[in-house]
């Protein structure tokens, strides 16, 4: 589903809670979008199944992915993993998990312990499609092993400053998708000269820029996140806009690197 034009610019949902985040994720899907990016752990299913609910859109037209076994979390056993989606479908009032993430493994252990799980619940018909989040090139291949089909999706950081070749070639061989979460490195894209330079060129902002730099990239889907209406619709326009060959390389040969989220246990 993610070919679709209306999902390939999907909604991220982090720290969007109580009547706020509802109203924000309202006016998300009232503004054209129709893929919506939550996580147990985020705390805030709850919020996005009222505003699924409010919204005068047809549950049939959105794509609803969630995420589960975040490393935070100390249980992960099978059972945890099972009830954890029961309770997400009750919480996002849905009957059907579009795509279902195995959100930050904490070592193969993890990995080993939860993706067969996911097999079961695609095959009950409580997840559609499975994918991960923030594994490595090493990671996708046990879950090579141990998924059927492979990952749907691969969702990881990704902006100018983290353009993420290794992995994203991975993510192609697999003929996946590569959901880029933080896709204007958390603001830092507001001060950088050559995209300002490209948004004043094209009468439109940084996040813009940014978010149509990797609209370019084949196969990959950022999730911008908001809670400002203006905002919301604004990072919209990245579907409209058209970078020319000159702007896509000025932004791929920016040298600055910045990982905005880089847990100290992690290898990348």
């Amino acid at each position: 589903m993610l070919e679709k034009s209306d999902y390939r610019l999907g909604f991220g949902t982090y720290s969007l809670t109580d009547e706020d985040g509802i109203d924000a994720l309202v006016t998300a899907i009232e503004s054209g979008y129709r893929h919506l990016d939550t996580a147990r752990l985020y705390g805030n299913e709850a919020e996005v199944g009222e505003a699924i609910a409010r919204a005068n859109v047809d549950r049939d037209d959105l794509f609803v992915a969630t995420k589960i076994a975040h490393f935070e979390e100390p249980e992960k056993t099978p059972d945890y993993i099972r009830n954890g989606v029961e309770e997400s479908l009750s919480r996002l009032g849905i009957e059907t998990i579009d795509l279902l993430y195995h959100h930050w493994p904490r070592g193969q252990d993890d990995i080993e312990t939860v993706l067969p799980v996911f097999n079961e619940l695609v095959n009950s018909g409580q997840v559609e499609r499975v994918g991960v989040s923030n594994y490595t090139p090493s990671d996708l291949e046990l879950a090579d092993e141990l998924l059927e089909p492979s990952p749907y999706a691969v969702q990881a950081e990704m902006h100018p400053f983290l353009p993420q070749e290794e992995l994203r070639a991975a993510v192609r061989d697999r003929d996946a998708y590569f959901v880029a979460y933080s896709p204007i490195a958390q603001g830092e894209v507001f001060d950088t000269p050559e995209i300002s330079s490209i948004a004043d060129k094209h009468d439109v902002n940084e996040a813009t820029v940014s978010l149509t730099w990797l609209l370019s990239k084949d196969d990959v889907v950022p999730i911008p996140r908001s809670k400002t209406p203006e905002h919301i619709r604004n990072n919209r326009k990245a579907l409209e806009l058209e970078l020319d060959d000159e702007d896509i390389e000025r932004i791929d040969n920016i040298d600055r690197r910045l990982r905005c989220e880089d847990p100290a246990w992690m290898e990348w």
